[in-house]
């Protein structure tokens, strides 16, 4: 008897439907959204945008990207309570199949540097389709240059592949706004970790 694949060996439609279903249109609360700092959170606003890019420098239209990141403070947010509390949630998830142009966003605020570390930085997951298995790398900033070059993890990126990681920041009618984009595979490849 041939059984057929599980959730967990295909991305499917199985992300969109179940974990970023308000975005989608589905009936369905979302506990994680593209806002991963409320109004009220301390510290500075900014919007993270970007799109992800196939091996042929396409843009894909049903890939989810998923953050973690600090707060403004450098730390990160532990329980449910923290949400309600500070208004920051730390983590946000957006799909790229609801946007004209493909691209993730997440309303948030620029992290603080955990305690381990010498940058600020959002750690972030690629969920897209024909990939069994999701991809990790991190998002830093190009305003944070001197801190970036003390970094031992992106200071252990080859010279040449480290802006594949640094979100360049834009004054936008709307506020601060890093913008990144995300290249799966060919010369542009962003650099991906294995964790």
């Amino acid at each position: 008897m041939a059984y057929g694949e599980t959730p967990s060996q295909t991305v499917g439609p199985y992300f969109a439907y179940g974990l970023t279903a308000g975005q989608y249109g589905y009936d369905f609360t979302d506990m994680v959204t593209t806002t991963v700092a409320g109004q009220d959170a301390k510290g500075e606003h900014i919007r993270i945008t970007g799109a992800v890019f196939d091996g042929e420098n396409n843009r894909v239209n049903d890939a989810m990207i998923e953050i973690w990141q600090a707060d403004a403070d450098g730390v990160y947010s532990e329980k449910p309570i923290d949400v309600a509390d500070t208004g920051f949630r730390g983590l946000g998830r957006c799909g790229t199949g609801t946007d004209a142009n493909n691209r993730f966003w997440f309303d948030t605020v620029k992290p603080g540097v955990i305690e381990d570390a010498t940058a600020p930085f959002v750690n972030v997951i690629v969920f897209m389709r024909g990939m069994l298995v999701h991809a990790f790398t991190r998002f830093y900033f190009d305003d944070e240059a001197e801190l970036n070059a003390k970094d031992a993890v992106l200071q252990s990126v080859p010279a040449e592949r480290r802006n594949s990681l640094v979100a360049k920041r834009i004054q936008t009618p709307t506020g601060i706004e890093y913008q990144i984009d995300i290249h799966m595979q060919g010369d542009a490849e962003t650099v991906f970790f294995d964790v």
